[in-house]
């Protein structure tokens, strides 16, 4: 690292409601340990728009000539997911550290590739949501064996994407070719957080629907056709030994949003929910449970921000943590932050989903 501070230079900080303004950038803001050294878009005027509205202090048109900056430290990708492979890969042979959004690649063997590139290099994976500290203290109770034999589990998961209506600068989520749908972005985040609390998947009977097949475009009247599935109904066993019922559902209205995770045991249960309309891996979460057990720790992102208003109210409070334990990575030389091979791990998770709901076989 160039000095003590890690020196951050963001891949698609633009204003116009982006998700590394909402996250990214407040994440960043709450930690002294960080500074936010750059900010790359492909136009002029949206990257010097985003440094001024950020506090960045360079702009760049072209992400590559952020990336060849000797003085950035990390650099973070956070757009479209067809970008992330040449990004990611330029960054890499960089010798920068990486965080990117999820899902790394548009297929699983893009996912594979940059996580054989990244070699010891630190690398981070949009996966946030298993580092809330409620997911974290609820995957302690776990594995302390609080909750006894653990007997079966339910998750209920809402979007208020994928649904019946979008807008043309979203329709891409609906294409099979971005490798951004409901099951690789909705689906991987709660599977993952699954698995964080109760173990690896390692059986799968899925079910994937598409629900709204014609999607109108409410900004041009246009109708798209939607590519990928809107819907999930899965049973999975973990490695815990817990059966799990999962319900993902897309396209639910702000007001009625809800996560929730409940576990069973022979000796007492914990449930962890939430009511972000974005989904699992946005906002915060709330751990109860019939074992007594210590408070989770204090989020060191408040959530407060650029979109503390809108529908990305609390998005830094879990990008905050992933930060937070890169750093401390990087100053100790250690790799405990998911990164890349966990990356591809859900791509392949995420691959399974999909044979087991084509073929009606368990994967």
């Amino acid at each position: 690292m160039s000095d003590t501070v890690i020196r951050v230079g963001i891949i698609g900080a633009d204003t116009k409601a982006s998700w590394a303004g909402a996250s990214h950038i407040p994440a960043l803001a709450e930690q002294p340990q960080y500074t936010l050294a750059a900010v790359a878009t492909r136009h002029e005027e949206s990257a010097r728009g985003a440094a001024e509205a950020f506090g960045a202090e360079r702009w760049f048109a072209d992400p590559l000539e952020l990336i060849r900056d000797t003085s950035i430290d990390l650099v973070t990708v956070a757009v479209k997911v067809p970008a992330h492979r040449d990004l990611v890969l330029a960054a890499l042979a960089a010798n920068k550290a990486v965080y990117s959004e999820s899902p790394l690649g548009a297929t699983v063997a893009q996912a594979e590739e940059m996580a054989a590139a990244a070699g010891p290099l630190h690398t981070a994976i949009g996966l946030q949501g298993r580092l809330n500290p409620s997911v974290r203290r609820a995957a302690e109770i776990i594995a302390g064996g609080r909750l006894g034999r653990l007997l079966s589990a339910r998750v209920a998961a809402t979007t208020f994407g994928n649904g019946p209506e979008s807008t043309s600068a979203y329709e891409y989520f609906d294409k099979a070719a971005a490798g951004a749908g409901f099951l690789t972005i909705a689906a991987g985040h709660v599977l993952d957080v699954l698995e964080a609390v109760l173990g690896e998947i390692t059986d799968i009977d899925a079910r994937t629907e598409i629900l709204w097949p014609q999607v109108k475009l409410a900004d041009t009247g246009a109708t798209s056709v939607r590519e990928v599935p809107d819907h999930l109904d899965a049973i999975v066993k973990t490695a815990s030994g817990a059966p799990v019922g999962v319900q993902i559902l897309a396209g639910v209205p702000v007001p009625d949003a809800h996560f929730s995770l409940e576990v069973r045991g022979s000796d007492g249960w914990l449930n962890l929910t939430g009511n972000h309309p974005a989904g699992v891996q946005v906002g915060d979460l709330t751990l109860s449970s019939s074992v007594d057990f210590e408070a989770p720790d204090r989020p060191v992102a408040t959530g407060a921000g650029p979109a503390a208003a809108d529908i990305w109210t609390g998005a830094s409070i879990n990008v905050g943590e992933v930060y937070a334990s890169l750093a401390r990575d990087i100053a100790n030389g250690t790799h405990h932050t998911p990164g890349f091979h966990h990356a591809a791990h859900n791509s392949r998770l995420i691959a399974r989903v999909e044979q087991a709901a084509r073929t009606g076989i368990r994967q």
